[in-house]
């Protein structure tokens, strides 16, 4: 029996439906870009230009009623996401939203259970879990080559002087804006793949750029998320930090350390007008990686080889996705609605702590 080709519809044509969802809509078996929703096309800025055999509507709602319509790809700023995401959830269509999936963790939980009454997949899309350097820092966790995890550093640092002009910098906390719901949310989903929930969390929000403390449109992030067995896990974000080589991971642990300086390329492969079928594509140096480890006999530490792992890329995302959507399980799910509700606990906690500058303990 033939496998069901799924019919794709995505809301929104800026930056995260260019790059980030059609390429891998395009390019994933089982997936079909069918439909695209744009409010204003103009020239130079155009979907039905740019794909003029697809459907094309200026309104969410004909979207949601296309009978045609088997899945709906989220890609609008966050304040929309869960009445858009819960109206295709309750038309009958799986939906795929962008992160961050919503601005509290109590609106994540409702469409957990309006998914689960309607008989649909809601998925989350946390590309940053599919990384090649985060991967890389998993890989050797798990397999023991750091022994016990005592630290993890993790960092979202560059400079930029002026705060975008999109919703990354202009929507503030409440509605799902501003670098701790933007750069926060990958950070801190890694964390939690990596260690689950945390016992509790402690956190700073800053706007470097005017140096003040900020709650609403902060620009940067200084969170410790604190574990049961001693983990510490610290979370930054900057906005102005003058680096020529930005770290990413630090990783400490009883056996060895890793160090990883900047981001996973596949962002800038994408938005230079890659393509996810290219040779090359994800692929990124050792020569950015750094492994210590300590010598049993001697306890005496020294670098190491850094293991070159092929890059799962973010088409492992969508052929996950593919593949729940031809079950039919919400445990194949890759990113389930529950697991970033939890995220969004965290995310909670570490706004709560900055305005009372005390812990908020989670678990």
């Amino acid at each position: 029996m033939a496998s069901k080709t799924f019919n794709v519809g995505v809301v929104g044509y800026g930056l995260s439906a260019k790059v980030f969802h059609i390429p891998f809509i395009i390019t994933t078996p089982g997936l079909k870009l069918h439909s695209i929703v744009q409010r204003s096309p103009k020239a130079g800025d155009s979907a039905p230009a740019d794909y003029p055999s697809l459907k094309h509507y200026t309104s969410s709602d004909d979207l949601v009623a296309d009978s045609e319509v088997d899945v709906i790809v989220v890609t609008t700023p966050p304040d929309n996401h869960f009445d858009l995401t819960k109206k295709a959830l309750e038309a009958g269509k799986h939906v795929l939203t962008e992160k961050p999936f919503v601005p509290t963790s109590a609106e994540a939980q409702e469409l957990a259970d309006v998914a689960r009454q309607s008989g649909r997949l809601v998925c989350v899309y946390q590309n940053r879990r599919w990384d090649a350097d985060f991967l890389l820092a998993k890989h050797l966790i798990e397999k023991g080559a750091l022994g016990r995890v005592l630290e993890y550093n993790t960092h979202f640092d560059r400079y930029r002087a002026d705060a975008p002009a999109s919703w990354k910098g202009q929507l503030g906390i409440s509605r799902g804006g501003s670098a701790l719901f933007d750069l926060g949310t990958h950070l801190i989903d890694q964390a939690y793949v990596l260690f689950g929930l945390p016992q509790s969390v402690h956190g700073r929000l800053l706007n470097q750029r005017e140096g003040r403390a900020e709650f609403e449109t902060p620009d940067a992030v200084s969170a410790q998320l604190a574990y049961a067995d001693g983990l510490l896990v610290n979370v930054n974000i900057s906005a102005l930090s003058a680096e020529a080589n930005q770290l990413r991971y630090w990783i400490r642990g009883t056996k060895g350390s890793f160090r990883k300086f900047h981001l996973d390329p596949q962002e800038d492969q994408l938005r230079a007008g890659g393509k996810p079928t290219d040779a090359g594509y994800g692929v990124e140096s050792t020569a950015n990686s750094s492994l210590t480890a300590v010598d049993e006999a001697t306890g005496k530490s020294s670098q190491v080889p850094v293991p070159e792992l092929v890059p799962e890329t973010y088409r492992a995302f969508y052929g996950d996705f593919a593949k729940a959507l031809e079950s039919g399980k919400a445990e194949d799910i890759p990113v389930k609605a529950e697991q970033a509700r939890d995220v969004l606990r965290i995310i909670e906690g570490i706004l709560e702590s900055a305005k009372t500058g005390k812990d908020v303990v989670l678990a």
